[in-house]
Formats: structure tokens, C-alpha cells, sequence
């Protein structure tokens, strides 16, 4: 074996891991997994722990390096555990140095292994002030949707999210740059291409003249209008931007597809997350945008069991289901992350926590059936992902078979298996 990247964790993660392997093979590793780690609850950081494990057990001479946003914040953790050879930070592995690094402290390592303090190779991440962009020349080959990332890290501190202090401070890669990768995938073939970061809306900020997402999205469109499909990754509703507005409302390649970092439908838990919107502001978004785009499709992010949290607040969650119209739900049990302030707030206990999770999940599962069945009779237009794949305009799974991967199709909906709906 070469260099395989296990990926843990989010869309932005999966794209990394893509540069990871590139890195890594470009510095010669040979036999060697990367762990692309999550931190973003505690269970996550426990499966990387046993996949690390396993892994071991599994391929006993390979090298095990741990990297991602868990490596960058319990870096001596991952250390101390024997099947680790190196811990490599959040911004040093997308670097060839670091790669390179670590196979001469490989080659250098005696036969008994490599002593824990030598195994660290990881940075302030709060001193990362620029980002540069990641071309992948072989990204994702074949597949029709790809991602560009365009920002990384998060100036805001909720009160929950350990994200941070793995991320780094918020940073943006130049409008230029994203428009020459968007340009490039989709002379490679690419139908849809995905805009993804840690705080999406907040691009730019750092860059000259600080540019928002509304402008990124402007520019992509106009330049390169051979895309046939621009989608966005989740967003924080509150920092939305004019630009963004009008390119919803009046542009049909960006995808009528939002996935919103809500958390909770009550203000003063959303007060003790030191989240910046109301509820209100949750809803009237929702109403606007809908205004603008009639068919909008809505997902969204919801905690479940936040420290302080009573039944009644819990109710106001799973009433901005139907609020704010979602379709798709992403329900995270809370977590409790040390060294962030919720940790030291009343906690809600682990019982009631999964089961008001459970219940989330049980309305935010009524939402999509809803949607499922209204689809009944509309024609949409339909990447298709595989041989019996494709995904509507809406992100919504469509059933299919005899249709070449990477084309658009137009198809008419004819149910659904209470899954996908089918043509």
C-alpha cells in the first residue's frame, strides 16, 4: 500500500482529504493511513480513537498519522496512544513539507518506534492568517459533483463549538483564485460545484476591500457560464448578504437548496449558545427567501439537549420545523467539549438528551415525507450522480436507472420508496 486517508467528519474534511493523499504521496509515504479527525462532539473523536485501533490490528506495519480538527486540539491525547506514529496539525496537512517531514522522521525512526514527544507536529493555529487555494488536478475524476473550499476557520466563539480552536481564526481564498478552480473543474467535466467552508457567509472579510459571498457567487456565474449547476454549503442566515439575495432570487444555477445553522428554535438557549439571531430573524429569512425563490428547499443544523435546556424550550426546536418549512434535519445530541463555556453550564441529562434527539429526528423525518409526496407529478431537473442515482435541484435523492452519470436530466416525478423519490 501507498497512503490511504480515513475522513471523518464534514464535506470540508472529505475535500481536504483529497489533498492530503496528493501531499502525501508526493513526499513518497509509502504504507501509511492518515486519520482525517473530527472534533465536533465527543463520539467523533472516540471513533477516530477506535478506527486508529483497528486499523492497527488490521495492517500492523502500516503508519498510523492522525491530522483534522481533533489532532489539532488534543494533539498529546493522540500522541500518547502506541499504534500513532505522528500527529500532523489542521493547517500542516494540507502543506507538502509536512508530508515530507514526516517521512524523514520515519526513515530516521529506529526499529522500537518513534518517542511521543517527537511525533507532534503541530502549530499555533490562531497564527494562520492566509489561506492558499487547493487545485486538485484529479479531484473526485468522474464524479459530477465536486467541492472548492473558500474559506476556512470562525471569528465567532459559540458557546458549544470546540471548531475554532481547531479551525483557526476565519480566512479567505481570493475571488480570482475560486474562479479559476471553479473554471477548471468544469473544463474537466464537473456539473456541479459546491462552495464549502467552517462559516461560509463570513468569506472574505479578510481579503482587500473584504468582498462578501453574495459578490464570490456573482463572479462565479458571470465568468464561468458553461457551470451548469453552483450549489452553497451551510450557511449562518444572519450574515447573508444583498448580493446573495439577488443572485437566489434571480440566478436558476444556484440551486434552490439552503442548509441553515439554526441550533435551537428558543431565544434564550440561542442567547446561551451566544448564537447572533432571534428565532424571529430565523423565521423571517426563511419567509424571505422564500418570497424570492418560491420552491426553496430548507435543511438545517438543531442541538438537541443544550445545557439549560427545559422541555418547553425543547417544544420552540421542533416547532421551527414546520416555522421555517425545513426539509432536512441535522440533529446533533449536545456534546459537552471541554474547554468551551457550555461545558460549564447545568447539564441536561444523557437520557433526556437522546430521547429529545430521537423526537427531533422523528419530526424532521415527518418533514421529508412531506416533501417526498409533494413532488408527486413536477418535472425537475436531475444530476445524475451514478447508474441509479441522481439528485434534483433541492439536493432530494432521486431513484434511477439507464442514465449516464454527470448529465442534467429533466424528469417527472412518480413517487416515492419513503427515501428517493422516483421517475
Amino acid at each position: 500500500m501507498s497512503v490511504s486517508v480515513v475522513t471523518f467528519g464534514c464535506r470540508l474534511n472529505a475535500f481536504e482529504s483529497e489533498v492530503i493523499a496528493r501531499e502525501a504521496d508526493r513526499a513518497g509515504l509509502t504504507e501509511t493511513i492518515v486519520i482525517n479527525s473530527c472534533a465536533v462532539t465527543n463520539e467523533a473523536v472516540a471513533q477516530a480513537r477506535q478506527s486508529i485501533r483497528r486499523l492497527k490490528r488490521e495492517q500492523p506495519n502500516a503508519r498510523i498519522v492522525v491530522t483534522g480538527c481533533a489532532a489539532q486540539t488534543q494533539a498529546r491525547m493522540f500522541a500518547g496512544m502506541a499504534e500513532v506514529d505522528r500527529v500532523v496539525g489542521n493547517d500542516e496537512k494540507m502543506r507538502f513539507e509536512a508530508w515530507r517531514d514526516a517521512r524523514g522522521a520515519f526513515d530516521a525512526a529506529p526499529a522500537f518506534g518513534i518517542a511521543e514527544s517527537e511525533k507532534v507536529a503541530v502549530a499555533d493555529i490562531m497564527a494562520v492568517t492566509e489561506m492558499a487555494p487547493h487545485l486538485l488536478e484529479g479531484f473526485q475524476k468522474g464524479l459530477p459533483r465536486v467541492f472548492v473550499q473558500v474559506q476556512n476557520g470562525c471569528d465567532h466563539r459559540c458557546t458549544f463549538c470546540i471548531i475554532p480552536y481547531g479551525r483557526g481564526n476565519s480566512r479567505s481564498v481570493p475571488m480570482g483564485a475560486v474562479v479559476e478552480q471553479v473554471r477548471a473543474l468544469v473544463e474537466r467535466g464537473h456539473a456541479e460545484i459546491v462552495l464549502t467552508g467552517v462559516d461560509l457567509t463570513s468569506y472574505g472579510a479578510d481579503l482587500p476591500g473584504a468582498p462578501k459571498l453574495g459578490a464570490l457567487t456573482k463572479q462565479i456565474l458571470r465568468h464561468v457560464p458553461e457551470l451548469k449547476r453552483l450549489r452553497i454549503s451551510s450557511i449562518d442566515q444572519i450574515e447573508v448578504d444583498r448580493d446573495l439575495l439577488d443572485v437566489i432570487a434571480g440566478d436558476e444555477r444556484l440551486m434552490p437548496h439552503l442548509h441553515l445553522s439554526l441550533q435551537s428554535g428558543d431565544d434564550l438557549i440561542l442567547k446561551r449558545m451566544k448564537r447572533r439571531h432571534s428565532s424571529a430573524d430565523a423565521v423571517a429569512f426563511c419567509a424571505q427567501v422564500r418570497r424570492l425563490r418560491p420552491d426553496i428547499a430548507f435543511g438545517a443544523d438543531i442541538i438537541a439537549g443544550f445545557p439549560t435546556e427545559t422541555e418547553a424550550m425543547f417544544a420552540r426546536s421542533q416547532d421551527m420545523v414546520e416555522a421555517c418549512g425545513l426539509t432536512f434535519l441535522h440533529v446533533f445530541p449536545y456534546s459537552k467539549r471541554p474547554g468551551t463555556p457550555a461545558a460549564k453550564m447545568p447539564q441536561v441529562k444523557g437520557d433526556a438528551i437522546r430521547e429529545r434527539a430521537r423526537r427531533l429526528r422523528m419530526t424532521g423525518e415527518a418533514a421529508l415525507q412531506r416533501r417526498l409526496a409533494s413532488e408527486f407529478g413536477t418535472t425537475r431537473q436531475v444530476l445524475i450522480e451514478s447508474a441509479t442515482q441522481g439528485r434534483t435541484e433541492h439536493f432530494i435523492p432521486v431513484a434511477i436507472s439507464g442514465e449516464a452519470p454527470g448529465a442534467v436530466r429533466a424528469l417527472t416525478i412518480a413517487g416515492n420508496d419513503g427515501a428517493r423519490l422516483t421517475v
